[in-house]
């Protein structure tokens, strides 16, 4: 996230919806007011995150993903409110998703007794850095990790001649918000705790390894400059001057991005196979996207009720 305000106004949206979860055991009523307004702080968190992901990270699919996030959060606050009640179950899963994303954005480096308490984030982006490194080795290549702008062993330095090339394993390389995701749809669920177990261990383990590969693929792509192709083109495209930025545009922002979104979809598949009541999300979804109503259970053909409740 670019600074304190997007921290700030991210703990609030998924503060409230924590209490609108809390509110729902004892009064429906009270919890779909706090439901609705907390949707009204996601879509003013998104709002000032667009800037950073379209002119800053350079991210089209991102970029369009956050601006689509807008009005998408305001709808849902809206049906919501208005008794979609279904939508429960996307706002319970969006709390759990905040709860387990934002220790990690925003909890700093604390000294207790005299002992230094290290970032959760640093701890993970150090890790997959390592992981990373290893495969990088195991692959036959070498480079040299150094600590980046944040003080962390995650960056790695490759030489092309006389000019470095400095790839930083940062959070959003960790894999850790589309687990936050999946974690947070499948907790939300009205489901038996096994199967929720055994979701979580596909989807989990899924997640990790293909970051891995992915981290490692940008990682060799951008060290080496595989992808020196249509240059001028690509950086007129993403609005750099930079020619060594080039393989990082292609093998991250273009290839990376493009097959992480068939892998999600793939894993989705998976987690639903053993979760169905996560379908109820997804018809919210469809809802929200075409206004036409979905039984995707009889439509794929998937086992169990189509249990609508929340």
């Amino acid at each position: 996230m670019p600074g304190l305000l997007s921290d700030i106004l991210a703990w609030v949206a998924i503060a409230t919806f924590v209490a609108g979860v809390v509110a729902n055991r004892r009064d429906r009523e009270l919890a779909r007011r706090v439901m609705a307004a907390a949707w009204v702080l996601f879509a003013i968190f998104w709002l000032q995150l667009i800037p950073h992901f379209t002119l800053v990270h350079k991210s089209y699919i991102e970029g369009i993903l956050t601006i689509a996030a807008v009005p998408a959060s305001l709808y849902a606050g809206w049906l919501l409110y208005s008794g979609r009640d279904t939508l429960f179950v996307l706002s319970r899963a969006v709390a759990a998703m905040g709860l387990v994303y934002l220790p990690f954005e925003t909890i700093p480096a604390l000294t207790l007794f005299g002992a230094t308490v290290p970032a959760p984030r640093g701890i993970l982006m150090e890790s997959v850095a390592a992981q990373t490194n290893f495969l990088i080795e195991s692959l036959g290549y070498s480079t040299t990790m150094i600590r980046g702008d944040e003080g962390y062993l995650n960056t790695f330095l490759w030489m092309q001649g006389s000019h470095r090339i400095e790839i930083a394993v940062v959070l959003a390389c960790t894999g850790l918000g589309s687990i936050a995701i999946f974690a947070g749809l499948i907790t939300a669920v009205d489901a038996p705790v096994r199967r929720k177990f055994r979701a979580l261990a596909i989807a989990v383990p899924i997640i990790y390894a293909l970051n891995l590969l992915r981290t490692t693929f940008i990682t060799i792509s951008v060290g080496k400059q595989y992808f020196q192709i249509f240059v001028d083109e690509v950086l007129f495209l993403f609005g750099s001057s930079d020619p060594y930025l080039v393989s990082f545009f292609i093998s991250d922002r273009i290839i990376s991005q493009v097959l992480a979104v068939v892998a999600l979809i793939g894993i989705t598949y998976l987690v639903v196979r053993e979760v169905p009541e996560l379908l109820t999300v997804i018809e919210d979804i469809l809802y929200m996207v075409t206004g036409e109503e979905y039984d995707l259970h009889s439509e794929l053909g998937f086992d169990g009720p189509n249990d609508r409740r929340a």
